[in-house]
C-alpha cells in the first residue's frame, strides 16, 4: 500500500475506534457475553462497511492485505479498545487460525471453513492445551489422541482454557497419531464434541470465553486433516509466532491508551499544592512508560520487517514477546498508580485494562519458558561457531 493511501487509512480507523468502538465499551457489561457479541457484532458490520476489516486478509478474500510492518501501526490503532479487534475482525484466536489455514487448507477446507471464518460469518478456536497431566507449556506432554477409522478419524481429547470456544463454529484440534502430533478440523456441533464450562478468568470482555471441551469418539472424515500427519508442531510455531506479534501490536495499544488515560489525570488533579504532573516521582513514572512502549513498537517492527523479508523470527519473536509483554504490563501498572483509587476502580477503564494485558506473560508460551528457549539457542549457536 502507497504510503499516503496507507496514512489515510489510519487516520479512518483511529477515527473510528475514538468515536464508535470505545464509546460502545461498557464497563459494567465486560463480563456479559450475550451483550458484548451482539456490541461487537454491530460494530463489525459497521467496519466492514467503511471497509476497514481483516487487515492482513488478501485483498480477494475481502480483506486489507497490509504487510507486517503496517499491521504494527494498524494493530496498535485498533488495540486501544477492547472491542477494536473483535470489530475489526482481527482477534484472537480466529486471526492466527485464519493465517495458519490459508497456508495449510485444502481447497474443500478453503471453502467450508477458511472463507467464512475470515468474513466474520464463523468463529473458530484452536485447542491444544490440556488439564495435567496433559500438554502446557511442554508440547511433548500432549495427550490427546487420533486413530484412523476407515478413511477417517476419531478424536479423544480433554482440553482446557480454550480460547473462544464458547460461541466457535469449528475447532483446529491437535492430537497426537501414530505419525506424531496433528491438527483436524472438527465442528463444535458434531456428536462428541461438548463443551464443559466457561472457565473464568480475570480477563474482561473476553469474547467466546475460555472453554473446558471434551472430545469423546469424535468421528471426523478424511477431509478433516489439516496439512500433513506429524507436523502439527511445526505448525503451531508457525501459527505462534504471528499469534505473538499480533498480541504485541494490540497490547501497545491498550498501553499506550492507559498511560495516556493517566496523564491527562495528573495534568489536572493537584496534590501538596500542585499538580501531580509537577512531582518527579510521577514523572518518572511517565518517562519510564514511555521508554518502555518506545523500545516495544521497535522490537515488534524489526520483527515484522523480518516477517515480510520472508525470514525465520522463531528467536526475535520470543525475544519480543517477552520483553512486550513485560513492558505493557508496566505501563498500564503504573497507570493504575498514578492515578490512585480511581485506577483501581470500574469507573475507569485502567483496572480492565491492566487484567487484560496480564495474562499475555503467559499466552503464547510463559516468560519463563521464552527465556530458556532464547538461552538455549545462544548457548546453541555459540558452540556451532
Amino acid at each position: 500500500m502507497q504510503a499516503e493511501e496507507f496514512e489515510t487509512l489510519l487516520a479512518r480507523v483511529r477515527d473510528f475506534i475514538d468515536n464508535e468502538v470505545i464509546p460502545g465499551e461498557d464497563l459494567s457489561a465486560m463480563h456479559d457475553a450475550e451483550k458484548l457479541g451482539a456490541t461487537v457484532g454491530r460494530l463489525r458490520r459497521r467496519a466492514r462497511d467503511l471497509g476497514l476489516g481483516s487487515p492482513r486478509l488478501s485483498p480477494d478474500l475481502g480483506g486489507l492485505g497490509l504487510s507486517w510492518v503496517e499491521c504494527c501501526r494498524f494493530f496498535e490503532e485498533v488495540g486501544r479498545s477492547f472491542l477494536g479487534p473483535g470489530a475489526l475482525n482481527c482477534a484472537p484466536p480466529a486471526q492466527p487460525d485464519v493465517a495458519a489455514l490459508d497456508k495449510l487448507a485444502t481447497p474443500l477446507q478453503r471453502t467450508r471453513y477458511l472463507e467464512p471464518l475470515a468474513r466474520g460469518e464463523l468463529k473458530s478456536c484452536f485447542a491444544m492445551t490440556e488439564p495435567a497431566p496433559g500438554v502446557g507449556s511442554d508440547p511433548r506432554m500432549l495427550a490427546a489422541t487420533a486413530r484412523r477409522d476407515g478413511d477417517g478419524w476419531i478424536l479423544n481429547a480433554h482440553k482446557w482454557f480454550i480460547s473462544g470456544a464458547m460461541q466457535a463454529d469449528f475447532a483446529i484440534v491437535v492430537a497426537r497419531t501414530d505419525a506424531g502430533v496433528t491438527w483436524f478440523l472438527a465442528d463444535t456441533g458434531a456428536p462428541g464434541f461438548r463443551l464443559v464450562r466457561d472457565i473464568p478468568t480475570m480477563e474482561p470482555f473476553s469474547l467466546g470465553g475460555h472453554a473446558e471441551i471434551e472430545l469423546d469418539n469424535l468421528r471426523v472424515g478424511p477431509d478433516a486433516l489439516i496439512g500433513e500427519e506429524g507436523k502439527g508442531l511445526e505448525y503451531a510455531q508457525l501459527r505462534l509466532e504471528g499469534a505473538r506479534l499480533f498480541h504485541c501490536m494490540r497490547y501497545i495499544g491498550l498501553a499506550s491508551r492507559a498511560i495516556q488515560i493517566a496523564q491527562d489525570y495528573v495534568s489536572k488533579r493537584e496534590s501538596f499544592g500542585a499538580r501531580l504532573s509537577e512531582h518527579q516521582m510521577v514523572q518518572a513514572m511517565v518517562a519510564d512508560a514511555h521508554i518502555d512502549l518506545y523500545a516495544a513498537r521497535l522490537m515488534t517492527r524489526d520483527v515484522a520487517r523480518r516477517l515480510d523479508r520472508g525470514e525465520s523470527i522463531r528467536h526475535e519473536s520470543s525475544m519480543a514477546k517477552v520483553f512486550v509483554s513485560e513492558a505493557v504490563n508496566r505501563v498500564a501498572d503504573s497507570a493504575v498508580q498514578m492515578t490512585g483509587a480511581l485506577g483501581i476502580s470500574e469507573d475507569a477503564p485502567l483496572s480492565a485494562i491492566l487484567r487484560q494485558l496480564r495474562p499475555f506473560r503467559i499466552y503464547d508460551g510463559a516468560s519463563e519458558v521464552h527465556r530458556a528457549a532464547i538461552a538455549k539457542r545462544v548457548f546453541q549457536k555459540r558452540l556451532r561457531a
